[in-house]
């Protein structure tokens, strides 16, 4: 089975039992609903280990394991058992590029949440009228024209938030695939053609327009989008539960620090932001299920669920510097492609697995 076919399954609700056989060590990320059984090394001996003796019911079941060469060995297993199983074909190295969609309004305007459930990449579309932008554009372009088609949207614009770490930016290519403006932070590290976006600066769309609010600390050139008052763009500078990490961009640990400062600055200016304003972050840190439940939240529960939020300078920075998780597989050649604008043909080996953006 492909990723587009189970993804368009779940999306479905239709009923499937997937089965996860790889060890704890290696399930960092899952697949939304999945059944976690450690069999890993059971199934390369021969055996079906703990799922000899588990009732998967009546549902087709798929295993999956790191890139599908032990699922099948375990399909074929259960196949000789008169279990109805399939293979996730290339396994969870596939999966990470595997997504699906969530819809709102933020005061009379149309935001579609495209979601990247394999690797935690939240991306947006936003209608005014005849004409959309997309921001951080994380799955293939093919699935931004598709949408945009669906609502009958002209693409005006696609904008990075920033340069990424985590994964490959497809911004570049939907771009020029239709023909679209190219609008990222200034700055001096991009080696390929764009529109550079200072602080303030408007980029319209039908009757609308994003606002720039430089946000510094993730990277240097972090920077926000306003969608008037009633929506922020944040990207890797707050999270529904956390906040972006200030090391990636490498240094020393005082320069860490001094990113971690004004992390703090940019987070305490999008706090005065009304209370109201909806926060839609560049990512999630947890598998995302295919209810079409909006991943947002708003500027009042900022400051009631990220702890961090509420911390004075000093203490804020101790406590991210403290808490900085392992750094994403292979950020520094993601860094370096995103920099030169250039996506691989295959890009999952390089982002299998989590995102780590986020200090919580």
């Amino acid at each position: 089975m492909s990723t587009e076919q189970l993804r368009d399954l779940l999306s479905a609700g239709r009923p499937v039992t997937v089965v996860d056989i790889r060890i704890a060590a290696d399930r960092e990320w899952s697949i939304p609903g999945s059944l976690h059984m450690d069999a890993y090394d059971a199934v390369n001996a021969g055996s079906l280990g703990l799922l000899a003796g588990r009732d998967l019911g009546p549902d087709p079941v798929v295993t999956v394991c790191g890139i599908g060469r032990t699922a099948a060995k375990a399909t074929a297993l259960l196949r000789a058992r008169g279990v109805k199983a399939l293979t996730l074909e290339g396994g969870m190295r596939a999966w990470s590029l595997a997504w699906n969609t969530a819809e709102a309004a933020a005061s009379g305007h149309r935001v579609v949440q495209v979601r990247r459930t394999g690797k935690g990449c939240l991306s947006y579309i936003v209608g005014s009228e005849s004409e959309a932008v997309v921001i951080d554009a994380s799955v293939d372009p093919s699935v931004y024209v598709r949408l945009l088609k669906d609502h009958g949207w002209r693409l005006r614009a696609v904008v990075d938030t920033h340069i990424h770490a985590d994964h490959l930016s497809r911004s570049r290519a939907l771009a020029q695939q239709e023909g679209a403006e190219l609008w990222l932070p200034a700055q001096n590290r991009s080696r390929h053609p764009f529109r550079p976006v200072d602080d303030g600066d408007r980029i319209r769309f039908g009757s609308d327009a994003l606002v720039a609010l430089r946000t510094p600390g993730h990277t240097a050139e972090s920077t926000t989008y306003l969608l008037e008052q009633a929506a922020a763009f944040t990207g890797d500078t707050l999270f529904l539960a956390g906040v972006g990490r200030p090391d990636l961009e490498g240094g020393s640990d005082e320069e860490s620090a001094s990113r971690a400062r004004q992390l703090h600055q940019s987070i305490s200016r999008l706090l005065t932001l009304p209370s109201s304003t909806m926060v839609f972050p560049g990512h999630v840190s947890e598998p995302i299920a295919f209810d079409g439940q909006l991943l947002a939240t708003t500027i009042a529960e900022i400051g009631e669920r990220v702890a961090l939020a509420r911390l004075t300078g000093p203490e804020f920075v101790e406590a991210v510097l403290a808490r900085i998780p392992p750094s994403p597989p292979n950020h520094s050649l993601i860094t370096d492609l995103n920099e030169r604008g250039e996506l691989p043909e295959d890009p999952s080996e390089l982002e299998a697995g989590a995102n780590r953006c986020a200090v919580a």
